[in-house]
């Protein structure tokens, strides 16, 4: 586990990013040129498998221990009214996911991953961040300190998800900040606000902005002011991940949000991400644009809690199987290419 203790530490551990293992990717690739197929025709279930084989040093990949972590964690702009739902639901929606009955319960079993539920202080909501910042320095480097926790250097594949009410709302002020133009840009309905709500929303995310307009806009800071715990511990399992050299599939638009500060800091940040899905969330395609990530579905999901990601995963257990798999030519005595 990587310490993510100090502010230092966290401005450390993202500058100095560890890189993919060439010669592992050199050798999947040479594996790939002698199976039993046309080159290429396999399309992204090729790259998905080289790409594995770069972080896990291995030019035959596995997905022997895969993790979904949920975090969850209450935020004090739900006052303001900018969710459908009570702010409640998130305390009401973990001890679902405790007994097994929510959506990401069924979907993490079905892709093989054991799940973790991470609750970070629900009784204490983050202060309203239209007034002040949402965390003190010491929350949020606790925050991400517990994401880190989460991530062990033995897994294969980490998947990341949330809960939260009024997260939504969070991730586009963080985008905003992050990447500039206005607040509708990266406002939508979140969990089913109508045009009305929206509007409020993004009238909301506007006056947050502007009461941290003059605050440094570094990676911390803009995490602290405008994240929550449950984002800001999901920045700290990527960045553990990274140093740990174990991939992350992303879910959707509150979970890719996490992320968009530390790449506004250093874009090498998703250098080890897939991203699972594009959302039905409006902003989480432009957000999977300025990373220059390509979902590997398009199933217009929009419940967050890691779900659109745990689908995903299964898309990487066939190409994993079809890499490690197939013959070769040699093995299989099928002519190549003249």
């Amino acid at each position: 586990m990587i310490g993510l203790d100090t502010v230092e530490a966290f401005a450390a551990a993202l500058r100095d990013l560890p890189q993919p293992d060439p010669a592992a990717v050199q050798a999947a690739a040479a594996r790939q040129a002698e199976l039993t197929k046309p080159a290429g025709s396999l399309g992204r279930l090729e790259t998905i498998a080289l790409f594995l084989a770069g972080w896990q040093g291995n030019a035959r990949p596995v997905l022997d221990r895969g993790r979904a972590v949920i975090f969850a964690g209450n935020h004090g702009v739900a006052a303001q009214g900018v969710s459908a739902f009570p702010a409640e639901v998130t305390v009401q929606m973990v001890a679902n996911f405790e007994t097994g009955g929510a959506a990401i319960n069924q979907l993490a079993r079905h892709a093989g991953l054991e799940l973790r539920i991470v609750a970070l202080d629900l009784d204490r909501p983050t202060a309203d961040f239209t007034r002040e910042p949402a965390m003190s320095e010491a929350e949020c480097r606790d925050a991400l300190a517990r994401g880190a926790a989460a991530v062990d250097a033995e897994l294969d594949l980490l998947v990341v998800g949330e809960m939260g009410i009024a997260n939504s709302t969070s991730a586009a002020a963080l985008c905003a900040r992050s990447f500039g133009g206005d607040a509708r840009d990266w406002v939508g309905p979140g969990t089913g606000l109508d045009a009305a709500g929206q509007a409020r929303k993004a009238a909301v995310v506007e006056r947050a902005l502007a009461a941290h307009a003059a605050a440094p806009r570094d990676a911390f800071e803009t995490l602290r002011r405008l994240g929550g715990r449950e984002i800001a511990a999901i920045a700290g399992a990527v960045l553990a991940a990274r140093h740990l050299r174990v991939p992350v599939m992303l879910d959707g638009f509150i979970a890719c949000a996490a992320l968009a500060p530390l790449f506004a800091q250093q874009p090498g940040i998703v250098g080890h991400c897939l991203a699972g899905h594009c959302s039905a969330e409006p902003g989480h395609r432009r957000l999977l644009e300025r990373f220059g990530l390509d979902p590997l579905l398009r199933l217009d999901m929009r419940l967050g809690e890691g779900s659109g990601a745990a689908v995903a995963v299964s898309i990487v257990r066939a190409a994993l199987a079809a890499h490690n798999g197939m013959a070769t030519f040699a093995e299989a005595s099928v002519a190549g290419r003249l």
